[in-house]
């Protein structure tokens, strides 16, 4: 990988891990999960992410809510029931600096996204990776947000795949 490509590929993973922490945070949770990683992938200003999405007919700026579905689902399914003032608001908290945190899963897609990227030439991440390596999961929010979508994770890969020019 030449100087401007390995400059170019840390800018992005400081995006989407930046991102990542932020949308956690929002989210009134102190570590980022896979579901936060792919979040922060589709305003990664490559583009792949959204485009693996359009292709599967799945509406990438519905994930969000998706998302906070399945969150409200899980805490209801364990006995957390919402006031009827709604859950408390998270404090606004900036990401902190220093060695990026995150869950196991989380971790994971990473490690995963950036294996992929070293398949393609040049070896660099994009937003994409992460939609592949997020598919590969078999349980957790991100998997019951993408089913309650409607999307297919097998065919969302194969689309995430096609973008950066990989066989998925």
């Amino acid at each position: 990988m030449g100087l401007l490509n390995a400059v170019k590929d840390l800018r992005t993973v400081r995006q989407l891990l930046t991102k990542a922490e932020a949308e956690a945070l929002r989210a009134g949770e102190e570590l980022p999960g896979p579901e936060h990683l792919l979040l922060s992938a589709l305003e990664l200003p490559d583009g792949s992410a959204v485009r693996a999405f359009e292709r599967v007919g799945a509406d990438p700026s519905a994930l969000r809510k998706a998302i906070e579905s399945a969150h409200h689902g899980a805490l209801a399914a364990a006995g957390f029931a919402e006031d009827e003032g709604g859950l408390e608001a998270p404090v606004e908290r900036r990401p902190a600096p220093g060695v990026f945190r995150s869950t196991p899963q989380a971790q994971q897609v990473f490690q995963q996204a950036v294996a992929l990227s070293k398949s393609t030439r040049p070896s660099l991440l994009r937003s994409a990776h992460v939609v592949a390596a997020t598919c590969t999961l078999e349980r957790g929010t991100v998997v019951r947000a993408l089913t309650a979508l409607g999307v297919d994770r097998a065919r969302l890969k194969a689309a995430a795949c096609a973008e950066v020019g990989i066989p998925g």
